[in-house]
């Protein structure tokens, strides 16, 4: 035996009987080693030191071996490549999402985000209204499947025309609204209408339900009748999803006269309008929705409490009529029963009170505030920034960028330097027509945050260009 070989041998002995043995037990001594084995020091040392190589033993001079703590390997990741091929081609991209939901680094400006500062939110009003909810009689018990009656028929005159309680479903939130809306409405494979450019949620549902986003193109006032008739025509949708009130991005409300000349497209192309009045509460002026305007079943209409009052107020409503509600309704049954009760019970209380009304104009006088202030600042410090209007409340300001500017260069340069905001390609369902930024004004602190948000923005627009 040559001694490569004894080593081996003996640091493999060693091995086994150090697993039969307890952490900080003593293994046995080097001379009863040599002693069994008829090995020579040498080889016992180095087989020794081998094993402490391999964290299996600890050596401890003047006193022997002893077996080391063990600590737990992870275990080799299991190989996973063969999901690609059963799950197929349908991915879904949810970074934009996750983008606009993510908070702000510290030190950050976010000139971005779907939802308004937690200064602005009616927190405490929410929580006296939660704590009266939860002691209703029958707080924790199974609401109705479509949601309790009081939210319904909130939701029902809401919307106005000849809509009722009954032609209302309670869900969780307007994202899960969309969801539901496009599963029940459309087919997988076939093609969804929207505008361009268009809320990135809006486009991750329809990818989600296996549908195909085909853009629509708008002006400032909208989606155009026109072009909406056409792509009806050529596509053979089923199905158009619109932000009638204060779009997102571009800010835009449809004039009463455009809503009922896409009706009358829709009605002559046999196809349905997802009416998505995610924004009515942030605005007093508000125009009536499209689905009061609607005698014939055409508008899907989903309105949310989550944009006016908190991201957790996880409850929208979705009104249908007829075939299509029976889906909804079905759809909503068989993916997750119902909206927990207490969470609509608190619905039910703070709309019930006088806070309602008073966050409503608090929130609307802030938001003419920040609106304007963001404008003013975007003039003074980026001219070369086109605003494409301002809308009359909402969250969001639209910028087209002067054409030779790098749209994704400045907005990483904008995140070097201190300040997020949300790069315009993520809203176009196909290729945009130029660079543009969309500024939320809602998600800073104040109007100096604000302020000192667009300061960083155009640094980094003078750097990029």
């Amino acid at each position: 035996m040559n001694n490569d070989s004894s080593i081996a041998q003996i640091a493999a002995i060693l091995r086994d009987e150090a697993a039969r043995l307890r952490p900080g037990d003593r293994l046995p001594s080097s001379r009863e080693v040599m002693r069994r084995h008829n090995v020579s020091p040498v080889t016992v040392s180095r087989a020794l030191g081998l094993l402490a190589a391999e964290g299996v033993v600890v050596t401890r001079p003047g006193s022997g071996a002893f077996v080391a703590h063990r600590t737990e390997r992870p275990a080799a990741a299991p190989d996973l490549s063969w999901q690609t091929v059963a799950l197929g081609d349908r991915v879904v991209d949810e970074s934009a999402v996750v983008t606009l939901l993510s908070p702000p680094p510290e030190g950050v400006v976010p000139l971005t985000g779907g939802y308004p500062h937690p200064g602005l939110r009616p927190d405490r009003q929410l929580a006296a209204a939660a704590t009266r909810a939860v002691r209703r009689p029958d707080a924790w018990a199974m609401p109705p499947l479509n949601g309790l009656a009081e939210l319904r028929r909130w939701f029902a005159a809401e919307a106005g025309g000849d809509v009722t309680a009954a032609d209302a479903l309670i869900v969780s939130g307007g994202q899960s609204a969309l969801t539901h809306a496009f599963r029940a409405l459309a087919a997988p494979g076939t093609q969804v209408l929207v505008e361009t450019p268009t809320y990135p949620g809006a486009l991750a549902a329809a990818k989600a339900a296996g549908l195909r986003a085909t853009a629509v193109p708008m002006d400032r006032d909208g989606v155009r009748p026109d072009l909406l008739a056409e792509a009806f025509a050529v596509t053979g949708a089923r199905v158009f999803c619109t932000q009638p009130t204060l779009h997102n991005p571009t800010g835009a409300t449809l004039p009463r006269e455009r809503r009922e000349q896409v009706l009358q497209v829709a009605r002559a192309a046999g196809a349905f309008v997802i009416e998505d009045d995610f924004a009515r509460y942030l605005t007093d002026q508000a125009p009536p929705p499209m689905v009061s305007m609607d005698e014939h079943g055409i508008v899907v209409y989903i309105a949310s409490l989550t944009k006016v009052l908190s991201p957790s107020m996880r409850v929208a409503a979705v009104i249908a009529r007829g075939p299509a509600a029976h889906r909804l309704r079905a759809n909503q049954l068989v993916e997750s029963f119902f909206v927990a009760r207490p969470l609509q019970e608190t619905a039910v209380e703070f709309l019930g009170s006088g806070a309602w009304g008073r966050h409503l104009s608090a929130l609307h006088a802030e938001i003419a505030t920040r609106r304007d202030a963001l404008a003013a600042e975007l003039a003074l410090r980026m001219p070369r920034a086109e605003l494409h209007l301002l809308p009359r409340g909402g969250m969001h300001l639209w910028l087209r960028l002067p054409p030779e500017v790098d749209e994704t260069a400045l907005v990483e340069e904008a995140r070097r330097g201190g300040v997020l905001v949300s790069p315009g390609r993520m809203y176009y369902p196909s290729e945009p027509p130029g660079p543009r930024v969309r500024v939320t004004h809602i998600s800073a602190t104040h109007l100096a945050e604000l302020a000192e948000g667009v300061r960083r923005l155009a640094e980094a627009l003078d750097r990029v260009s």
